[in-house]
């Protein structure tokens, strides 16, 4: 059955991947990365690492609305579930073609809604992704987003709690990972910066919250993608790290391939990934205050932190106490150099 299908894929990679390096390539969401701030943008690099290691990544890392930049051997997880995989309270089970349930925001209207609906049917006839079930909320979400003062991408959810109560239903019927789509206004700023790839993506932050909230009360893969109005397409030129989100009507594809083969959340030491087995941590130079940056440094895992990537925080070597384990590099490149070779 798929139990045991999945407890023999973990039991499996526990064998083999013992041979090869494992490790975490993360960018935050809503932070204005210059790599991996954008649509998909740190693919190429995070694709890289990955022919040479297992690699973690978080979504923000490769999703590219109607493209995506994951791999075989990347393992696709989300923020707070890897900020529980980092403390060592989980494991990462390896899966493959997960058992999809997708949320749609009630708020969402129907024109906009078919077409998020058509999309899906699209990914599951091409990819062949086992899409199972989607399920409207019984009530609006209530999405509001914004960039705080410090530049970041902060916002709100008025009714996170239906989400919730979809969640479990689609649980009930057997789904193991969930997309969820919730509705977003047209942002009142002129978001021109972010076309010319040097703002700050606004809708990341609250993104965060609401698959945050999934992750924490479910403990089942989850991503989010927006559903705009306005899904008609602008052809104005812009930036092409912001370009993939400039030539589609909806950013569903990019989750549904991510988790498609997203691991499972375990607690079984036997079974699957655990912090012990982690050769390394990369991150941006100036975005080290995170608990995967805190908990790796208490395990004497080093942590790369990559300076060709700024974001908008200040928080980088010079600002933790506990730094020894902190090797800054200039590039993507040199890290993966020296990590192979180490």
């Amino acid at each position: 059955g798929r139990k045991y299908r999945n407890r023999r894929i973990g039991e499996l990679f526990k064998m083999t991947y013992k041979n090869e390096k494992i490790g975490a390539f993360i960018v935050p969401t809503g932070i204005g990365a210059s790599i991996g701030g954008y649509a998909g943008d740190a693919s190429c690099q995070a694709r890289e690492f990955a022919k040479h290691t297992k690699l973690i990544v978080n979504p923000n890392v490769v999703n590219a609305a109607c493209f995506s930049g994951i791999t075989e051997n990347m393992l696709y997880t989300e923020g707070y579930t890897l900020d529980s995989f980092f403390k060592g309270e989980i494991n990462l089970l390896p899966s493959n073609n997960n058992k999809i349930g997708i949320i749609y925001d009630k708020a969402i209207p129907q024109d906009v809604l078919n077409v998020h609906i058509n999309t899906q049917n699209a990914v599951k006839t091409i990819y062949g992704i086992n899409i199972a079930e989607y399920i409207i909320t019984d009530e609006e979400v209530g999405v509001e987003f914004y960039i705080a003062e410090g530049g970041v991408s902060v916002g709100d959810v008025k009714n996170i709690e239906t989400l919730g109560r979809a969640c479990k239903k689609l649980l009930e019927k057997g789904c193991e990972a969930i997309a969820i789509v919730c509705l977003f206004e047209d942002s009142d700023e002129d978001n021109e910066n972010y076309a010319d790839g040097v703002g700050v993506d606004p809708v990341g932050g609250v993104e965060a919250i609401l698959s945050h909230y999934i992750s924490k009360h479910f403990k089942v893969p989850c991503a989010h993608a927006p559903a705009f109005v306005d899904y008609s397409i602008k052809p104005d030129i812009v930036n092409p790290k912001a370009s993939a989100e400039y030539i589609t009507p909806t950013f569903l594809p990019c989750i549904l391939l991510g988790l498609s083969n997203a691991p499972k959340i375990t607690t079984n030491d036997n079974q699957g990934i655990n912090i012990s087995d982690l050769d390394f941590l990369v991150m941006p130079w100036n975005s080290l205050g995170s608990t995967p940056v805190f908990e790796s440094l208490e395990r004497n895992i080093p942590v790369y932190a990559i300076k060709e990537n700024n974001t908008e925080l200040n928080i980088s070597k010079n600002n933790i106490l506990k730094r020894s384990n902190i090797i800054e590099v200039e590039t993507y490149e040199k890290a993966l150099n020296l990590i192979l070779e180490s």
